[in-house]
C-alpha cells in the first residue's frame, strides 16, 4: 500500500524511518512540528533578532492572550528551541539554536538534490542553440 508517497513495507510501523531509533523520530517530529507553525517561527525570530526576552515583552509583539503564547513557548521548549530562565517574578525565555543545525542535517541532502537538477538543466540549455531556448 502506498500512502503520501512513501512505500511501506510489513516490517516496519507506518511512520517509522527504517535507520533510526524511534526516540530520534520522536525528537524530530517534535521540532518540525514546533517549526510548522509561524507564531513559533516569529517567537524565534524575535528571540534570534533580539536576543532573549521576558515573556511580556514577546507577548506584546502578538494580538493573542499570553496564556495562549505561553503555550506556544511550550511547544518550542519541548522541542528544545527555547530555554527558560527564571528571574525574580518573570521567564526569560532564550533561543536555542543547536537544534536548528539538525533541521539543517536533514534538509542538506534535499539541497544536493535541486542543486543537481538545476546543474542539469542549464547544462541542457548550454547545449540548445539560441533560437531553441524557451523565451521569458
Amino acid at each position: 500500500m502506498v500512502t503520501t508517497g512513501e512505500r511501506r513495507t510489513p516490517h516496519k510501523a507506518p511512520g517509522q524511518v527504517p535507520h533510526e531509533a524511534p526516540a530520534q523520530v520522536q525528537r524530530e517530529d517534535r521540532l518540525f512540528a514546533a517549526l510548522a507553525n509561524g507564531t513559533r517561527r516569529e517567537v524565534l525570530r524575535l528571540l534570534r533578532d533580539e536576543g532573549p526576552q521576558p515573556v511580556q515583552a514577546l507577548a506584546d509583539h502578538f494580538a493573542m492572550r499570553r496564556p495562549s503564547l505561553s503555550e506556544h513557548l511550550k511547544v518550542l521548549r519541548d522541542a528544545g528551541l527555547v530555554s527558560e530562565e527564571r528571574a525574580g517574578r518573570q521567564r526569560i525565555y532564550r533561543l536555542e539554536a543547536v537544534p536548528l543545525a539538525e533541521v539543517q542535517e536533514w534538509l542538506t541532502p534535499y539541497e544536493r538534490f535541486w542543486r543537481d537538477r538545476l546543474k542539469g538543466l542549464g547544462d541542457l540549455l548550454d547545449r540548445m542553440p539560441d533560437a531553441e531556448r524557451p523565451v521569458g
